[in-house]
């Protein structure tokens, strides 16, 4: 979560947020790799850092990279320590932080920590408590697509609290269906059901899951679309109805319904698709007045039709592929955005964005393949990195000596190859994972090797399968 002093909007224009080297404005921000990158960006923009920590985690990486660093719930559990929005305020307002970046997970989505923030006259580096709350209850969302005119997969109208109502959601509209976690994304909540008997067992672990991971369990119901391609679109706003699109990202390549392997821009996208998605991201944002970065997510079928899922008011893991291929450092436009800049202002208008390149973005986690991909943990004993010309690693926890705690995501390091094209990227990534040597834990990184290896044979087509990992 992250706190920044930011100048107030004049009425002529805006006020600069750090109007020199020595201003003494800070930011905050939750743990891992997405600490690491905001802080960087607020470096380079001269603003100092402050980071958050809970008592389990005093020797993460995140607390070293940030110029001051501070206790959060004392005497919790550590998920619990970064989803208790008291001690956060408290560290930002009795240590003159003026702004909070949320970062992605814990309270990222959370409409009423955006208020709190408001609250205590500390500014969130997002969209605005409101937009957060819209986008955040997925329901509001689909009706907010609906009226922009976007289409939508076949859905339950409002968040379900009871079993009967999935029973008789499926009576309508037939099986397969697929649950989701009403107020978070990232996998966490989602279940396919596939026939009646597996209805019921399938609603409780949805409902348990999403009620741990974002303090929550309401479900909703949609009819689930077989085999699609899932592409989402890069948003970003300002405060003054100005929205553009910075062209869109393949995610199709999951396991467990979370991402493994993204690419920007999706390959081998009908042109007029590519279009509709961006026209239909950028009306909705403006349909709700949004704010500072975010993703509007689609799935489009084998048909070629394409449906709004959800809209993630944050930003994204796979944020790091459209930076590449769009050279616009997203974490510094949202710091401007948040000044009260305007897109203009930043040389951000549609016709001057374009795309140089491919980037593709392989996960590395901490995960046990022999065992199902269950996250492994321990200490890593030996740690070398695949580097060279054309790779960009984003981690927190990859150096030898580092421990893997099981309390959060598997995540080790992000993984991200550039080139001229889609075939050149994949030979980067394909050479650059082949460096990597870990020991001590298991990293999940073969079925990422195998996925670049046949893309190099030409065995991958057009059509990425969501089961392929």
């Amino acid at each position: 979560i992250c706190d920044v002093k930011m100048g107030s909007p004049a009425k002529t224009g805006w006020e600069p947020l750090f109007p020199s080297a020595s201003s003494q404005m800070s930011i905050s921000c939750l743990l891992g790799e997405i600490a690491i990158r905001v802080f960087r960006a607020c470096t380079e923009l001269g603003i100092r850092t402050v980071a958050v920590y809970s008592e389990q985690d005093t020797g993460q990486m995140h607390r070293q990279k940030a110029d001051e660093a501070y206790l959060i719930g004392k005497g919790l559990p550590p998920v619990a320590a970064y989803l208790h929005i008291p001690d956060i305020i408290k560290v930002a307002k009795d240590n003159n932080v003026d702004a909070i970046h949320p970062g992605y997970g814990f309270l990222s989505e959370r409409s009423d920590f955006a208020q709190a923030c408001a609250d205590a006259g500390v500014m969130f580096i997002g969209p605005t408590p409101e937009t957060v709350r819209k986008m955040g209850d997925k329901v509001e969302a689909r009706a907010l697509a609906i009226s922009a005119g976007v289409p939508v997969v076949p859905g339950t109208n409002s968040p379900i609290s009871r079993l009967q109502e999935a029973q008789a959601f499926a009576q309508t509209y037939g099986f397969p269906i697929i649950f989701k976690a009403a107020y978070g994304g990232g996998g966490r909540g989602m279940r396919v059901v596939r026939e009646y008997e597996e209805l019921e067992e399938n609603y409780l672990r949805a409902y348990s899951e999403a009620l741990t991971a974002f303090g929550n369990g309401a479900l909703f119901v949609e009819k689930f679309i077989e085999k699609p391609r899932h592409i989402e679109v890069q948003i970003l706003g300002d405060k003054y109805g100005n929205v553009v699109h910075l062209y869109e990202r393949d995610c199709s390549i999951q396991r467990r319904h979370q991402k493994v392997v993204e690419i920007a821009p999706a390959f081998q996208l009908d042109p007029h698709l590519r279009d509709r998605l961006h026209t239909d991201a950028v009306n909705l944002a403006k349909q709700v007045g949004y704010e500072n970065a975010g993703t509007v997510e689609f799935l489009v079928d084998k048909h070629g039709k394409h449906y709004f899922i959800e809209v993630n008011s944050r930003l994204q893991v796979e944020h790091t592929v459209t930076e590449e291929i769009t050279d616009v450092d997203l974490v510094h436009a949202q710091l401007h955005v948040c000044e009260g800049r305007s897109l203009p202002d930043l040389g951000l208008k549609q016709e001057k964005i374009r795309v140089n390149g491919c980037a593709i973005q392989c996960r590395v986690t901490t995960e046990d393949p022999a065992r199902g991909f269950q996250p492994d943990t321990g200490r890593i004993e030996v740690f070398r990195s695949g580097e060279g010309m054309g790779i960009r690693l984003d981690s927190a926890s990859a150096f030898q000596g580092a421990i893997i705690s099981p309390h959060y995501d598997s995540l080790l390091v992000k993984v991200i190859a550039s080139g001229k094209d889609l075939q050149t990227a994949a030979s980067k990534m394909s050479r650059a994972l082949a460096e990597f040597r870990v020991r001590g834990v298991k990293v999940g990184r073969a079925m990422t090797c195998v996925f670049l290896l046949l893309f190099a044979s030409g065995a991958l087509q057009s059509r990425f399968s969501t089961h392929l990992c």
